[in-house]
């Protein structure tokens, strides 16, 4: 932590002499750094301290380049509360994490030592434990998979029905996506994405199912693929795939390069034709993004903008806030989930403070900020930092498959902790409880 500490300090230093480059430069090291040593330390890809750290600090680096004309100089209390969030954050889980975790890979995950009864040594594989826990499960698991398959596509079916259109099919309406929704069967419609990564946790676990079981599955996710791609949504898309990679990796421990090179590349086409299909060309895009060099690439410009004019944002709402909100933005899922938000519109009526009109997009900090200001900042960063922790230190010792789902969600939210602010969207806490009633299910099928 000293050294991000002293990389944190040289490029506030450099920033306010204006070598932005270096800058940035400077807090990408050091959360490269932070990510290498926790990977090197438990054989984790995905460990969520690591997460966090190459997410937040190395965006926030991103940010420190200055590429584009709407970014401007992060005020003192900015850069103050982004050291805050990542000092709180760090030593929370430290102080939360298994003191002797050991390494994951190399096959020596949750390896237990036992004797026999004539004094030999016999070692039970923690994986070979986990896989029987899911292949017990595996009845809970399709029944889970077929339904939020069920359910999601009903709801996308009636919303379609109902607003008379398929985003997809939309042409020259660039927010056909943004008013495809009827408030409370969204919800519904996007809980697709939970179901490719449920898909992985099936063939993991249950290698030897049937062929109608391994068919079943296979087009419930593929179903589920779909709908984010008719409904344009690039997010949806993207955070399913990453859910399914993460999820894999949870049981695994690792990620066969050349299935991560697959999924890259065939991501990459899906995401263009999203974005033309959204009717964002490039100079519709290049409009919004006012960059400093006009012959920048937009497939280097549209990652950038989505990665630094957040912090941007941020220094926003710091710059201009008149006041907090004293907890109200945070509850805002449960303004939402239970519809307080329209018998009482003064829970939500409350400003967003960002650089454009078309640049919502903020950090995980943005309400934490808006609701208690620093303070705000610093503790949720550590409620976040405990909870990690918790379930890092859980994870090696992880049984129902659902709790790979968890760690898997967590794990996206810590990778785009730069994008949004994850725990004030009623969309995460409804994913949060369709995966604890697929844990509930999961565990009822193992008690039978």
């Amino acid at each position: 932590m000293i050294i991000y500490c002293v990389c944190y300090l040289t490029s506030f230093l450099l920033a306010q002499a204006g070598w932005y480059i270096p800058s940035g430069l400077m807090l990408i090291g050091a959360a490269l750094y932070i990510y290498w040593k926790d990977w090197r330390k438990t054989g984790n890809l995905i460990h969520l301290r690591g997460l966090f750290f190459l997410g937040f600090v190395g965006g926030q680096g991103i940010s420190c380049f200055k590429l584009s004309r709407l970014q401007t100089e992060w005020s003192v209390g900015t850069w103050l509360c982004f050291l805050t969030a990542a000092l709180a954050f760090y030593i929370a889980f430290s102080l939360t994490e298994d003191r002797n975790p050991g390494r994951w890979d190399a096959g020596g995950i949750g390896k237990r030592i036992k004797k026999d009864p004539a004094g030999e040594t016999l070692r039970e594989s923690g994986m070979n434990r986990r896989k029987k826990r899911v292949i017990a499960d595996s009845g809970g698991l399709m029944a889970a998979i077929l339904g939020i398959t069920g359910i999601s596509a009903g709801a996308f079916l009636l919303e379609a029905a109902v607003l008379g259109y398929v985003p997809l099919l939309v042409r020259g309406v660039p927010h056909a996506y943004s008013y495809f929704h009827i408030s409370g069967v969204h919800y519904f419609t996007v809980s697709c994405v939970l179901v490719p990564p449920l898909a992985v946790l099936f063939y993991l676990g249950n290698p030897r199912a049937s062929r109608l079981e391994k068919t079943a599955v296979a087009v419930s996710a593929a179903i589920s693929l779909a709908i984010p791609v008719l409904c344009v949504s690039r997010f949806q898309l993207i955070f399913a795939v990453g859910l399914s990679a993460f999820s894999y990796i949870s049981v695994k421990r690792q990620i066969n390069v050349k299935i991560l090179l697959g999924l890259g590349a065939a991501m990459i086409p899906l995401y263009v034709l999203l974005t033309i299909a959204r009717s964002h060309d490039v100079a519709y895009l290049n409009g919004i993004f006012e960059m400093k060099n006009s012959a920048t690439p937009i497939f280097i410009t549209q990652p950038y903008m989505y990665i630094a004019n957040n912090y941007d944002n941020f220094n926003c709402l710091v710059e201009e806030l008149p006041s907090h909100a004293l907890g109200l933005r945070m509850l805002f899922p449960v303004w939402a989930l239970t519809g307080m938000k329209f018998f009482y519109p003064s829970l939500t009526a409350f400003p967003i403070y960002v650089t454009k009109e078309e640049l919502t997009t903020v950090t995980i900090l943005y309400d934490a900020y808006y609701d208690f200001g620093m303070i705000g900042v610093g503790a949720f960063a550590a409620l976040l930092g405990f909870f990690c922790g918790y379930l890092v230190k859980k994870l090696r010792h992880m049984q129902n498959p659902a709790g790979y789902l968890l760690y898997a969600q967590i794990a996206m939210y810590m990778a785009l902790s730069f994008f949004t602010t994850w725990f004030s969207n009623p969309a995460t806490w409804f994913y949060l409880a369709a995966t604890g009633a697929v844990w509930a299910l999961c565990e009822a099928v193992h008690r039978r």
